[in-house]
């Protein structure tokens, strides 16, 4: 295929990012913590249309082209989207089916509140390990664990931070994860080499990071009444039948997706199976959702208008105890759906900047900057950073730094899993801390928490790019070309 349309300029690679980051700050101020509730998604539409004008007019790039761009971009989203919606779907019949509450019912019984953050991250990383899924793991055990830390009268975003920080661990250090295949690939190296590579890195950032999830939890179990962790045991058992049979589901969900069942058919079916559940085994949840809806008399058809709403918009039930009100409460698909658009129109933004070469020109433009090795590893972390920001995608913040400066390691006699393990330390972990792109959408949607407030608790996701830097910057564990020792 010919290019006929100009090259971007630096400056015009430059403005929409200026510009767009004007527009989320001013929606901070105006719209604080309501950003997600359309104000990012314009910022992000008009950003995409500043791209537009630039391309269209001054590199004179058709509009078909830009919105084949576009379209590609979102398309590749289109997986995240489906299983986002089957998470919604899940957390609703999860919820009906009495397993989230059990969850949390015994979670509150067996953990202890001084170690429950240092429990939450161990759990979470072992669990993501196992599963290969970040994904997968907040929206199932990760969700439990929220629900015990709001009984324990924890910040959300404390506990959540906990939960992500174990979750990125295992999709960092899992075979089974795509970006632990994904990163090896691109870069040139193969699995298990990259896996042991990052152990370097890996295991002295979760180590601080369970360090500090200990610390911080003995201040906040000093801080737990037993008077108020009873009330809600007693709450839940009022609301739902309790019993260790509910734990089925989640088994046969773990196992599917240790078998390497693709994610989407796992939540689908565990979705299918909590509904079925919740019908079969809490009749007073099925009561209070269908209980003054004019047509519907009691048998098959409230069952299946309660399975099918709790699939797809959820419910909540009422509880003489806030914190059980607040834990007893999901939206299902629909919830998902303003999460979904931010995702589209983030999608947008970075397809149209990529297909304009802004993004391209931007990145080259660092390149040609880079003198030394240490500079070269910092540039491929301020790359990956600079992707989850403008590409909004995880994928594309592995893929395409890792095609840029695969050629530059190599002249600087550099063996690739320094790239590979550069793109992991940075790109995967860092993607859930932008609240526009679709890791960090899809976590702060599941979990119900606001990027900006789990952010400053992601203390693995935080150390993992500066632990990196000093590897780097103190010539540890910098394996060259030919000189296989250092992964050994």
């Amino acid at each position: 295929m010919n290019i006929t349309h100009r090259k971007p300029s630096f400056l015009d690679s430059i403005i929409p990012i200026i510009f767009l980051v004007f527009l989320l700050g001013l929606n901070v101020v105006v719209f604080r913590d309501a950003g997600l509730d359309g104000s990012n998604q314009i910022a992000l539409l008009l950003s995409t249309a500043v791209v537009g004008l630039i391309a269209f007019f001054r590199l004179k790039i058709s509009f078909e082209t830009l919105l084949d761009g576009v379209v590609n971009s979102i398309s590749a989203a289109m997986s995240s989207i489906l299983i986002l919606l089957m998470i919604g779907a899940l957390s609703g019949a999860w919820l009906l089916s009495g397993i989230v509450p059990a969850m949390v019912y015994y979670g509150l019984q067996i953990l202890n509140p001084s170690i429950f953050l240092f429990a939450t991250i161990i759990i979470c990383a072992i669990v993501s390990v196992a599963t290969g899924s970040s994904w997968s793991t907040i929206a199932t055990v990760g969700i439990a664990l929220l629900g015990i830390g709001k009984a324990l009268n924890m910040p959300e975003g404390l506990v959540a931070g906990a939960i992500i920080s174990g979750a990125y661990f295992g999709d960092k250090m899992s075979p089974l994860s795509d970006t632990t295949n994904l990163a090896p690939a691109v870069a040139g190296t193969d699995l298990f080499t990259h896996i042991r590579y990052m152990v370097f890195t890996t295991v002295p950032s979760f180590t601080i990071a369970s360090i500090l999830f200990l610390i911080i939890g003995f201040k906040y179990s000093a801080e737990i009444s037993q008077d108020d962790v009873q009330s809600v045991l007693t709450a839940l058992n009022e609301s739902f039948y309790i019993s260790p049979v509910l734990f089925v589901v989640p088994a046969v969900v773990v196992l599917m997706i240790v078998k390497k069942v693709p994610a989407l058919p796992a939540l689908f079916i565990g979705a299918l199976a909590g509904a079925v559940i919740g019908i079969l085994f809490q009749p007073k949840a099925v009561a209070v959702i269908s209980q003054g809806v004019e047509g519907l008399e009691e048998g098959w058809k409230s069952f299946y208008y309660v399975g099918m709403k709790s699939m797809y918009e959820g419910f909540s039930i009422e509880s003489d105890n806030h914190i059980v009100s607040e834990l007893l409460g999901s939206s299902g698909m629909a919830g998902m759906l303003n999460t979904i658009w931010l995702i589209v129109v983030a999608m947008a933004f970075g397809g149209a900047m990529e297909v304009s070469g802004m993004l391209e020109k931007i990145t080259s433009t660092i390149i040609s900057k880079v003198t030394s090795e240490t500079g070269l590893f910092a540039s491929v972390a301020g790359t990956c950073v600079f992707f989850n920001f403008t590409a909004s995608d995880q994928y594309l913040s592995i893929v395409v730094p890792g095609k840029m400066y695969a050629k530059a390691f190599k002249e600087k006699g550099l063996a690739p899993e320094n790239l590979s393990r550069t793109l992991e330390d940075t790109a995967t972990v860092t993607s859930v801390l932008v609240p526009w792109n679709t890791c960090g959408v899809a976590q702060s949607s599941v979990l119900g928490v606001a990027t900006v407030a789990y952010l400053p608790f992601c203390f693995f996701n935080i150390l993992s790019p500066i632990m990196t830097l000093l590897f780097a910057a103190f010539k540890i564990r910098i394996s060259r070309i030919g000189d296989k020792k250092e992964v050994k």
